[in-house]
């Protein structure tokens, strides 16, 4: 199989720098109330419990039941600013890894997509109160957020990482003390890892690119990222590196749809399926991630995507 080069990265420069100094009014955000513990609940054996068994046949799916905003169309929220994950690209297309696969997804059932940018911290709610039908977002999936929507079958597994300047002194996840300026995104994984794990006080941002241009600028000493977003940032010449990451298979991925719409999220596990077991899922992952080319790097201790009765199928 031959890799293509990720398309985020013909992304322009300018309009990265323009999505930054638009946000940088955020550098000094804090989020309403106390931050909750969003890790809550993410190990191994809540993993399997949420995971199905298997999933229903596509030709056995009702499409009139999905319960979508607009029929045969489903209506995304999802970022514009999360290269090689969820962005958009110099076209002005909505595209990137979650997104890719979940326009793989609607062919198979015979859906149209129509992606919408939206926040971070306001997608979930957003989800939940049907102004989008499901998000895309490399949610990670937690109890604390089960609360509030339902979440697909995963399709992802979580690294993260730490970038700081170069020559730092913040060199690895121990190095995060007190005295340390943090930066987060709010609301994400990493805010409840830094606030509620290291019990530090993190400065949080609004979106990638601001958080990444206050490690630049020196403002903060270290953004602890979720390591897609990082490599995605991060460039050469740039005077930033990845000091370290590490990889979290129990915290998957997954795709957000409202609770009570159960036909919806049933409907999307078994497009998962498919697409894993075609080798689709497997070509995709080779090419938006290079670090991931081989069934081994994109199965790492055991884990593996979609229900627990699919195979991974390999790329064609």
């Amino acid at each position: 199989m031959k890799l293509k080069s990720p398309k985020w990265l013909a992304v322009p420069a300018a309009a990265l720098l323009a999505l930054t100094l638009a946000a940088c009014g955020g550098a000094s955000a804090t989020p309403s109330g106390s931050p909750t513990d969003a890790l809550k609940g993410s190990d191994q054996q809540t993993l399997d419990k949420y995971t199905t068994a298997d999933v229903t046949p596509l030709d056995k799916i009702d499409k009139s039941k999905l319960g979508l905003i607009t029929p045969g169309t489903i209506k995304v929220g999802t970022l514009s600013d999360a290269p090689p994950n969820i962005f958009i690209d110099k076209d002005g297309n909505f595209t990137g890894y979650d997104n890719e696969l979940l326009k793989a997804m609607a062919a198979k059932l015979g859906l149209k997509v129509e992606f919408v940018s939206t926040k971070f911290q306001s997608l979930l709610a957003q989800v939940s109160t049907k102004q989008f039908d499901m998000g895309s977002s490399s949610i990670s999936t937690t109890d604390a957020r089960r609360e509030t929507v339902g979440f697909t079958n995963g399709y992802d597994f979580g690294y993260m990482a730490i970038v700081v300047k170069d020559g730092a002194k913040v060199k690895t996840f121990d190095d995060l003390k007190a005295g340390v300026r943090i930066g987060v995104v709010q609301g994400t994984v990493q805010d409840d890892f830094v606030t509620n794990t290291l019990k530090l006080d993190p400065v949080r941002f609004p979106d990638y690119n601001t958080v990444y241009a206050n490690v630049k600028s020196g403002q903060i000493d270290a953004w602890v990222a979720p390591s897609q977003q990082a490599e995605g940032q991060v460039k050469a010449g740039d005077g930033t590196n990845i000091a370290q990451k590490k990889v979290n298979t129990q915290n998957f991925t997954a795709y957000a749809v409202a609770k009570e719409n159960k036909p919806l999220t049933d409907a999307l596990n078994s497009a998962l399926d498919a697409v894993i077991a075609d080798g689709t899922w497997s070509k995709l992952t080779a090419q938006w991630y290079p670090d991931r080319p081989t069934l081994k790097e994109q199965t790492p201790e055991g884990w593996k995507p979609g229900s627990k009765a699919v195979q991974v199928g390999t790329a064609k």
